[in-house]
């Protein structure tokens, strides 16, 4: 299995974190990248670094103005006078404001707002590059798949959070979906997402919503209580001809093992009765018993069966890493679940 890595991701290292109205150490450090690639390394497994790919490989999942904001929004936002070094917007739009025709600003300050969901993802000099870099190693991975093989994108920052015109959540390019349309673009009728981060995948399922090619299936935490909040409840089943390829299964806090694998194997059901010919994996280790926000109550034990049920669906899979922060265990947690999938 070959795991697609570029040193790059560590340059975003993002310092403005706002937890409970309190300014806190940023969780999503690159302290986890590097636990992520010793748990591979030890592992034995080929780190690779992915080839570079034509920018106009985001725009099949994000809006082309987005990318250009995402592009250059340090560099306007520090050419403003006495600006923070981190990009962090300050308003967004309202729904009142929307429905009285609101419009992207032609200021850094109205189109940071406009272009990001929440106040988790400040830009700093080296974001647009790392963001980039992760979002390669997750086409290339899917590249694999689509000749057959598995692999493991070990991708930072990032990305199921993140809309087709919009960033949240850690996350800036939605790394799952560019798997998932390259997979589509190499020949894959219907691809398959499962997202057994913590967090529902509000990103990708608000791409794929009106889809009937990508099945979107996400295990995480109630809404009611966690992170995204508004979204993943188990009534949202997608709309128009994605109707019914939508699969969210909120769980309770404290949730362990039996559960969470239950709906693991009804999601993989579910896909097999789509038909995927191809798997994305968002991988997060956020579920785990360890982690400092801890919701679920996954052991390691639970992530090594995890990796064992999705290798018996026996489709190409490309494994794309989302969250997952308590960096003293991320790279045991990787191994467990790659040793359970078989690399």
């Amino acid at each position: 299995m070959n795991v697609y890595w570029n040193e790059m991701e560590l340059a975003h290292d993002p310092a403005f974190f706002l937890q409970r109205g309190n300014l806190r150490q940023h969780f999503e450090v690159p302290g986890r990248a590097l636990a992520l690639l010793e748990g591979a390394k030890a592992m034995g497994l080929t780190i690779t670094s992915p080839p570079p790919v034509d920018p106009s490989e985001l725009e099949t999942v994000h809006a082309p103005d987005f990318l250009a904001f995402l592009e250059h929004a340090s560099t306007d936002w520090r050419a403003m006078p006495d600006s923070a070094p981190e990009a962090v917007p300050n308003i967004h739009p309202t729904p009142e404001m929307l429905a009285n025709g609101a419009k992207p600003s032609a200021t850094i300050v109205g189109r940071l707002g406009w272009y990001t969901a929440d106040l988790a993802c400040p830009i700093g000099p080296s974001t647009w590059q790392a963001a980039l870099a992760a979002a390669t190693g997750a086409i290339a991975a899917a590249d694999d798949a689509a000749a057959g093989r598995h692999a493991y994108a070990l991708a930072r920052p990032p990305g199921h959070h993140a809309y087709r015109a919009r960033t949240g959540g850690h996350c800036y390019l939605n790394n799952a979906a560019l798997a998932a349309e390259r997979l589509r673009a190499h020949g894959a009728d219907r691809v398959a997402i499962l997202d057994i981060d913590s967090h529902h995948g509000n990103g990708t399922q608000g791409i794929f919503w009106e889809r009937d090619d990508v099945f979107f299936a996400s295990i995480h935490g109630d809404p009611n209580g966690y992170y995204p909040w508004y979204v993943g409840h188990a009534d949202e089943t997608g709309a128009g001809a994605g109707q019914g390829c939508t699969l969210n299964q909120p769980l309770a806090q404290g949730t362990g093992d039996g559960p969470w694998l239950a709906a693991l194997d009804n999601a993989l059901e579910s896909a097999q009765r789509f038909g995927a010919d191809a798997v994305v994996v968002s991988l997060g280790f956020d579920a785990s018993e360890h982690e400092p926000l801890s919701f679920l109550k996954i052991t390691a034990d639970g992530f090594a069966r995890a990796g064992q049920a999705i290798s018996r669906a026996r489709r190409p899979t490309a494994i794309v890493q989302e969250g997952g922060y308590a960096v003293d265990h991320l790279g045991t947690l990787l191994q467990r679940f790659l040793d359970g999938f078989g690399a």
